[in-house]
């Protein structure tokens, strides 16, 4: 596996990142706009997520019980 792909199988785009949160796209860019979302970035105009990103606010969220 080439470094660029390993790096492109690790981001994840608002509608992949909605759908492994179970929130509907609108739901996503709203948690965006509030700071509430995962971290994330602009890149080449699109927001993008890291899957390490996502699964570490997930942890956090059960951390948080």
């Amino acid at each position: 596996m080439t470094a660029q792909l390993a790096i492109a199988i690790s981001l994840l785009t608002v509608k992949e990142t909605a759908d492994m949160l179970r929130k509907s796209e609108a739901q996503m860019r709203w948690m965006i706009h509030t700071g509430t979302a995962p971290k994330s970035a602009l890149i080449g105009g699109r927001r993008m997520f890291r899957l390490s990103d996502i699964e570490k606010y997930i942890e956090e969220a059960f951390d948080a019980e």
